[in-house]
C-alpha cells in the first residue's frame, strides 16, 4: 500500500431523490470528486442487507447486497421500471436523514415490479449469475422468502420442520414460495450488477473500494439457520454463548451485542471453509477488507444467553494466526485491514504482527491520556491505517466541540490548532502529515459537521445510520483544497494543475440543481 488518502461515506448516506444513497449517478459524482481531490481510496461500510435496527452490522446474510442500494434511475434506464413507478413517491425524513421506516415499506413494491419485468425476459448473464453464486444464494432466497411468509418472524419461530431444515420441507417450501424466491434471486441480480458497475466505474478512474466484513453475523440470519453446525448452539439451535465486550470506562455494563459465537475448534476440522468462502466473496467484491473486530481471532468475549448484560462474560482463546495462514494458503495474499481497536493484550498484537496486516489509529483516542494510548501521529508505523475517527466515533468538529478541557487543550497544544484554520481541519493535517501509509477522513470532517452528522453511536439502539450528505456539498472547490492539502503531504501523485474549468452542463447538471433546490425547500420548511 503505497502512502495515499481517502475518504469513509456509506453508500446510504449520498444524496438521493428516492430517501437513501444508492449506487447510482450520486456514486459516480462522488468518485469523480474523489479523483478531482487527489484520494485513492472510497471505504465503506458493509453492504449487506441491514434487518433490525437498520445496522449494516445485523444482516439477514453476510453475502448478500442491501436491496436499498439498488438505483432506481438506472433500471428505468434498463426498461425495468417506468419512472411514474417512483419518481412521485414520498421516501420520507428530510435531505440530511435517511427514514428507514418508510424506505422498508415503499422500496419493495417497486423492485418487485422491477424483478417481474427482469424474470419475464432474464438478460442473458441471468442463469450464469445464479450458477456463480450457488454457494449461498438459494439458501438466501428460500430464507427471505420464508421470513416473508412469516411475517418476518425470526426463522427460530418457524415451524420445527423448517428450523432443523428437513429436507422434504425445504422441498416443499421451494415450490410453495417458488415465485417469492425467485423475486429474491433477481433482487441480488440487481444489486450486484449495479455494484460491478459501480466498482469498475471507480476502479477505471484509480479510485479503490474499502470495504467492511463483521466479523460476527446476526442471530436471525441465514447464516446462522442454514450452517447451524458452524457456531456454539445447543439442541435447540439456541447459543450457548454469545459476543460482546466486558465493562470498561465507556461502559460500566459492558456491550452486549448477542450475536452467535463460532465453533472455532469444528471449523479448523473442516479447513475453515466457511471462512474461506466468505474471504473470498468479500475480497470479490472490494478491492481492500476491513475486518471489524480483529481482537476477537485473538481472545472472544463470551456471555452466557440470556444474560441481560455483558458482566457475566469471560475470554476464550480464538483461532490466531491457524485461520489467517489457512485463508491464504487458499485465496493468496490479499489486502485486508485489521481493525485491532478496543481491549487489546499481546497476544492481539502479536496476531497482527504475524498477519502483516496494517491496524487501524484513531486520532480521537490520542488526547485522552498523557502518553496518547499510540494513537498520537509521531508514534505511528508506517503499517498502519489513520483515521481521525469512525463511523463509531463523532466527527472531529463535534469530538473537539464535546470533549473534556484536558483532551481539548492537549489537542490544540499538539497539533497546532486554530479558530481560523478550523478545528477540525488541524485534526485531519494531524492524521495526512503522519508516517502512516493511507489516512481516511469522514466526509463528516471535510463538510466540517458535527455530532448532529455521526453515523452510529454504539450501545445505543435507535437513531444510528441516518445520516446523508445534502445534494452539492461535495464541490470543486472543496476537492481543490482537498487535492492542495493531499500533495502537500505526498498522499497523491496528481502534482499536475487542478482543472479549473467548469464542466459543461448536462442532464445530470440540470438534475443536481434541482436537488439542490429541492433541499433548499425542504430545509426551509423545517425551519417554519
Amino acid at each position: 500500500m503505497t502512502r495515499s488518502s481517502g475518504i469513509l461515506l456509506h453508500l446510504s448516506s449520498l444524496p438521493s431523490t428516492t430517501g437513501i444513497g444508492t449506487m447510482g449517478r450520486e456514486a459516480r459524482k462522488f468518485v469523480d470528486f474523489l479523483v478531482l481531490a487527489g484520494q485513492r481510496y472510497w471505504q465503506i461500510l458493509p453492504v449487506c442487507p441491514t434487518s433490525y435496527g437498520d445496522s449494516p452490522y445485523q444482516s439477514f446474510s453476510t453475502f448478500a447486497g442491501n436491496p436499498y442500494f439498488i438505483d432506481l434511475d438506472l433500471l428505468a434506464e434498463d426498461g425495468l421500471l417506468k419512472p411514474e413507478e417512483y419518481e412521485d413517491i414520498d421516501w420520507g425524513g428530510t435531505p440530511d436523514r435517511v427514514d428507514y421506516a418508510v424506505i422498508y415499506e415503499k422500496r419493495y413494491p417497486v423492485l418487485r415490479k422491477a424483478c417481474a419485468r427482469l424474470l419475464a425476459a432474464p438478460p442473458a448473464d441471468y442463469e450464469a449469475f445464479c450458477r456463480d453464486n450457488a454457494f449461498w444464494l438459494p439458501d438466501y432466497a428460500l430464507f427471505m422468502a420464508l421470513k416473508t411468509a412469516h411475517k418476518g418472524a425470526a426463522w427460530h419461530d418457524w415451524e420445527p420442520e423448517l428450523i432443523r431444515r428437513d429436507p422434504a420441507a425445504l422441498e416443499e417450501a421451494r415450490r410453495a414460495y417458488a415465485d417469492e424466491v425467485g423475486f429474491w434471486q433477481a433482487v441480488q441480480y440487481l444489486f450486484f450488477t449495479q455494484w460491478s458497475a459501480l466498482k469498475t466505474y471507480a476502479n477505471e478512474k484509480g479510485v479503490q473500494i474499502i470495504g467492511d466484513l463483521p466479523i460476527y453475523v446476526a442471530a436471525d440470519s441465514v447464516d446462522v439457520w442454514a450452517s447451524p453446525e458452524e457456531f456454539q448452539l445447543d439442541e435447540d439451535l439456541l447459543p450457548t454463548e454469545v459476543a460482546g465486550c466486558p465493562p470498561d470506562a465507556f461502559a460500566a455494563t459492558g456491550q452486549l451485542w448477542g450475536n452467535p459465537l463460532y465453533d472455532w475448534e469444528k471449523m479448523k476440522q473442516n479447513g475453515y471453509a466457511w471462512w474461506v468462502r466468505r474471504i473470498r466473496h468479500t475480497c470479490e467484491i472490494y478491492d481492500v477488507v476491513r475486518i471489524d473486530h480483529f481482537r476477537g481471532f485473538a481472545g472472544y468475549y463470551a456471555i452466557p444467553y440470556g444474560d441481560e448484560t455483558a458482566v457475566g462474560g469471560r475470554w476464550r482463546p480464538g483461532p490466531g494466526i491457524d485461520l489467517f495462514r489457512t485463508i491464504e494458503r487458499e485465496l493468496g495474499r490479499r489486502e485486508i485491514i485489521a481493525e485491532d481497536l478496543g481491549f487489546l493484550t499481546q497476544e492481539v498484537y502479536d496476531l497482527l504482527a504475524a498477519t502483516g496486516y496494517p491496524g487501524m489509529k484513531v486520532l480521537e483516542f490520542a488526547f485522552d491520556s498523557r502518553d496518547g494510548g499510540g494513537y498520537l501521529p509521531h508514534s505511528y508505523p508506517r503499517t498502519c491505517v489513520a483515521y481521525t475517527g469512525t463511523h463509531d466515533n463523532e466527527p472531529a468538529a463535534g469530538w473537539f466541540a464535546n470533549t473534556n478541557e484536558y483532551a481539548r487543550t492537549r489537542a490544540v497544544d499538539y497539533l497546532r490548532l486554530s479558530e481560523e484554520e478550523g478545528y477540525h481541519w488541524g485534526m485531519l493535517r494531524g492524521i495526512w502529515s503522519s508516517v502512516a501509509d493511507l489516512a481516511i477522513v469522514q466526509a463528516q470532517d471535510i463538510l466540517g459537521l458535527g455530532c448532529e452528522a455521526r453515523m452510529n453511536t454504539p450501545s445505543v439502539p435507535s437513531g444510528n445510520w441516518q445520516w446523508r450528505a445534502r445534494p452539492g456539498v461535495f464541490t470543486r472547490e472543496l476537492a481543490k483544497k482537498l487535492r492542495h492539502l493531499t500533495e502537500i503531504y505526498g498522499r497523491t501523485d496528481f502534482w499536475d494543475v487542478f482543472p479549473e474549468e467548469e464542466p459543461e452542463e448536462t442532464e445530470d447538471t440540470e438534475d443536481a440543481k434541482a436537488e439542490e433546490s429541492e433541499a433548499a425547500e425542504a430545509e426551509s420548511t423545517e425551519t417554519k
